[in-house]
Parts: structure tokens; sequence; C-alpha cells
């Protein structure tokens, strides 16, 4: 991974392509240095635990030049870094992330899960926002690295974990550009890779105010993909939901009021068929609005095998399709809404117990999250945590 063939510039602490002397030098996991904190914070009991509150002892940091290419990348101490008030990163918001967890297994293995997909993602999410691409291949092998450094930072409680958080931000235009704060791409741009233990993200089961004066995502725009900019338009919408009584936002799309997300995540839901041959398990398709969630993925893929119906007695029909809020009103006057999901990865899989929608409630069953959600969440949870083999889901950080 990465190229291995490689000079430094004394100068800058950037390197060259010694095998094309000419061409910016990629990405080299190989070239990580350590520069290690001389005094290691205390550790957080767990009942202290809160999603990004708290971070590690150590961050990975590496940047991009347009004429060397990227730096040696560095394990440093975590703190601040400095930005020239210029950058597109502030003007612009050319910011792309990713959002994965380390786990520790019985074997007290540290691993991820399934960081193929989070790399393919995040590869496509710079492309989309004109970032200089990056080889997600050796992002992750930073992120191992990163990972088994800060291994003593990984709760050992089942549903506790280590997030990893790889952002690429532009950074600056070259000198000789004199753009200013021109509205075009940035040819510079910084890699850094946070990592924060947490806890679970909910404690009960989470209500929604279903909108549709706002918009999460729009055809042709970035919905689909992991930018920054995708979340900042949310949190008035949210902060009037929360004063209405409701925790989160179930987004609806079009005059048809089309069901798409909740909150940041992809959304779920249990329908009765009447065929009575197991449940539907409905989500939105991807069609360019919908962020490919590598949880979303994971519930899709067990719930269309037949080996996972087997364990939990219950067949399950994966749909992604569109639908309506009055496909939920009409589904639950029916009796046939069984479970609302919000499905991402900081949340796993979690319960929905209400949607307000115009001034009524669509009550869903049960305080507790239902039998399919519980499932799927435990699934997920014993591969992650390594007590199951699954399909090469869970990867070892070696």
């Amino acid at each position: 991974m990465g190229n291995r063939n490689s000079v430094a510039s004394p100068a800058s602490g950037q390197t060259r392509d010694s095998a094309n002397p000419g061409s910016p030098a990629a990405l080299d996991a190989s070239k990580l240095s350590m520069t290690l904190a001389k005094t290691l914070k205390p550790l957080q009991s767990i009942e202290t635990l809160r999603f990004g509150q708290s971070f590690s002892d150590h961050m990975i940091v590496a940047t991009y030049d347009p004429e060397m290419g990227w730096s040696a990348p560095e394990v440093k101490p975590y703190g601040p870094i400095t930005l020239d008030p210029q950058c597109s990163c502030f003007q612009y918001g050319g910011n792309v992330f990713e959002g994965m967890k380390a786990y520790l297994g019985p074997d007290g293995k540290a691993r991820l899960f399934r960081p193929d997909m989070n790399m393919r993602r995040m590869e496509k999410s710079c492309a989309r926002l004109a970032l200089p691409p990056i080889d997600g291949d050796v992002v992750l092998e930073l992120i191992k690295r990163l990972v088994n450094v800060e291994r003593r930072w990984i709760p050992k409680e089942s549903g506790y974990s280590l997030y990893i958080r790889p952002t690429l931000m532009m950074y600056k235009h070259s000198p000789d550009w004199n753009v200013g704060l021109g509205v075009t791409a940035s040819d510079h741009a910084m890699l850094y890779i946070l990592a924060s233990p947490t806890g679970p993200y909910f404690s009960k089961p989470v209500s929604l105010l279903a909108v549709s004066e706002n918009v999460r995502a729009w055809p042709g725009g970035t919905g689909g993909h992991k930018v920054a900019g995708n979340y900042s338009p949310g949190f008035l919408p949210q902060r009037a939901a929360a004063e209405k009584g409701y925790d989160q936002i179930l987004w609806l799309f079009g005059d048809d009021r089309r069901v798409t997300e909740a909150g940041a995540m992809n959304f779920f839901v249990v329908v009765k068929r009447d065929d009575e041959d197991g449940v539907d398990l409905i989500t939105a398709p991807l069609d360019g609005t919908i962020l490919p969630g590598v949880t979303r993925a994971s519930c899709l893929a067990l719930a269309n095998d037949p080996e996972f119906h087997k364990e939990i007695s219950v067949r399950l029909h994966p749909q992604e399709m569109v639908y309506t809020m009055s496909d939920l009103a009409k589904w639950s006057s029916e009796g046939k809404l069984l479970e609302a999901l919000a499905i991402g990865t900081a949340v796993i899989v979690g319960p929905c117990n209400r949607i307000g929608f115009e001034g009524k409630d669509i009550v869903i069953p049960g305080d507790e999250m239902g039998p399919i959600g519980t499932a799927i969440r435990k699934k997920i949870l014993d591969i992650q945590e390594g007590r199951t083999e699954w399909k090469g889901w869970g990867v070892v950080c070696t």
C-alpha cells in the first residue's frame, strides 16, 4: 500500500516519488513517524463516556502539497492544529470525514467493522468535493496503527468502543495562484485521524418529527456522500423538533413526502406481510440522496441471508423502495407497522417509538426495541466485538 519509493524534502518534510521524480508522493503508511505524548491522560469510567466528548492521547496528521505530494504521516499528541483563516475548509466547507469504531474481542484483539466500505466511501466523498485523491487502503493502514497505539482506550464492556474519525479537508491554495478567497477547489489538503472512547448513543427509544419544509438532501447534491456540509443545515430543524418534544428529525422529500433518513442516520421499518411469510424490512433506496451507510448495508445483507433467518427463526424480506408518510400511516392504522429503527455507526440499531406528523403521532408498538431490531443489533455487535466470525466483516488491527 502507498508509495514506498519516496524521498523526503529536508526543508518541507514532504516526500517525492523517487521512482518517478516528477510525480507527487503518494500517502505512504510505511513512512509513519511517532511522537508520543510524555504524559498519558487518565481513562474515564464508562459511566461518564458521551459520544465525541473525550479523545485519546494521540492523533495522526498528514498534509498534501500539489508539487511534493503527501507528507510523511505522523502520530503526535492530540491537540490544536494551526490553519490560515482563509483556508477553504472554513470558507466553503471543503471537508469530508468517516465514522467507524474499534472494538475489543474476547481474544483481546482490536477489530474494525467492515472498514473497507468506509474507505471506499471516503474516496468517493473526496472526489465529489474535488479534494486531492486519497488511497483509502493507506488511510486504513494508518487507522490500524492509531488503534494499536491507543488500544488502552478501547472499553472492554459490550456496547462500548473507540470511535475513529478520519477527516480530509481543503487546506489552502498554492501561493502563486493569488486567489485568496476565490471560490475554487483547494490544491492543498490535510488528513487527520482522531480517536474517541464512546458508549451507547441512545439510552432510550427515540421520537421523530417528520418534516418536509426542510430537506436533508436533494437529487444531484451531496446526500449520498459523507461531507461536512450535509450536517449543519439540519441543526435548526433539529432544535425546532426538540422544542416540540421530539428527539430527532425524520426527513421527508418531495410532494409525496417520501421517507428518507432519521437525523443523521438511515431509517428502517419492519412491516407485517399480508401472506404471513415473515416480515418486510424496508428502507429508502440509494438514489443519490441517501447515505450508503455501512450498518445499513450490513442490516440488508443479514436480512437477505437464509443462515441468519434460521438463527432468529424469522424470514426477513429486505426491501429498498420508495415509501411515503401516507404508507407509514396506513401500515400503522392496519396494525402492520411493527418496528421503526434508526441505523448508523454511532447508534448501530436503535428503536424509534413515535413519529410526529401534522400534529398527530404514529405510535410504534412496545416500549423497547422489537424482536427484529434486537436480533439484528445483537448479531452486528457479536461480529463487531469478535464473538462471531461472519463473512470477514470483523477486521483485526494487526
